[in-house]
């Protein structure tokens, strides 16, 4: 069986930053975020790992990434930043605005949904997953992140069944696109790096208003959920400087810091 996948045609349509990246592509893997991880030390560059098959992928807080062979994108990639392991909250924002605006500019209408997923037509259409560590050799001034995407390519029976949750596909593209997978992780990487290197130079700032404007739960009533608790209900504002999630409730603005909580419109909380 040939791969799905191919680092040459990946690779060959990388522009700009993107281009220093080394891309790897393997048939199974438990999951390319512990890879990535496990070899953190050895690396002396950045590095996408895709997967055709994932058989441990995990999400935000532990959770199971489901995902079938060929109906699910899903990569990681490692990047070192010239910066210490506490600047770096913020950064599954800032991969979120990323992941929506390529996607957008592919004709798939992606809306972000605090603090990790992007939606389409309301289903969760792809989740970020960010693991970090300090560099070794340098921990004061240096870290490294994983950034893990899982991309649904196919709404399937079968997978929205496993996640027992509304899910959406990127399965439909405008007629003058061609729906070429190696071209899409190619375009996202593009969109990845050059987000990447924004943030290390100007912090969370540049993407804030950009996160906003695909906010897709702004000014609806909702919900903030621990551990299935109902910790805060009000209408959803969208993110501050520091990236935290605005409520207006009924004793006033409350921000909200990412954690593991999790954000639902109030009719489904």
């Amino acid at each position: 069986m040939s791969f799905v996948y191919s680092e040459q045609d990946i690779a060959g349509a990388c522009e700009g930053l993107a281009r220093q990246v080394a891309i790897e592509v393997v048939r199974e893997t438990g999951s390319t975020n512990a890879d990535l991880m496990a070899r953190l030390h050895a690396l002396r560059g950045p590095v996408l790992l895709i997967a055709e098959k994932q058989t441990a992928g995990r999400g935000r807080a532990g959770r199971t990434w489901h995902m079938e062979p060929g109906k699910t994108l899903t990569f990681s990639l490692a990047w070192k930043f010239a910066l210490p392991l506490a600047q770096l909250p913020g950064l599954s924002l800032v991969a979120g605005v990323s992941l929506a605006e390529t996607l957008a500019a592919w004709g798939i209408d992606a809306r972000l949904k605090w603090p990790n997923d992007v939606l389409k037509d309301g289903g969760k259409l792809a989740g970020i997953l960010i693991e970090a560590a300090p560099e070794k050799d340098n921990p004061s001034h240096a870290a490294w992140a994983v950034i893990g995407i899982g991309l649904n390519l196919d709404a399937s029976p079968a997978l929205q069944a496993q996640i027992g949750a509304p899910i959406a596909a990127a399965d439909s593209l405008p007629e003058n696109r061609s729906f070429d997978r190696n071209r899409i992780v190619a375009a996202l990487l593009n969109s990845l790096a050059k987000a990447l290197v924004q943030f290390e130079d100007e912090g969370l700032s540049p993407f804030i208003e950009r996160w906003n404007c695909l906010h897709a739960y702004a000014g609806k009533p909702v919900a903030i959920l621990d551990h299935g608790n109902v910790l805060h209900r009000g209408r959803a504002l969208g993110i501050d400087h520091a990236g935290r999630f605005l409520l207006d409730t009924d004793e006033g603005q409350v921000a909200v810091m990412s954690g593991d909580v999790s954000l639902r419109l109030a009719e489904h909380a």
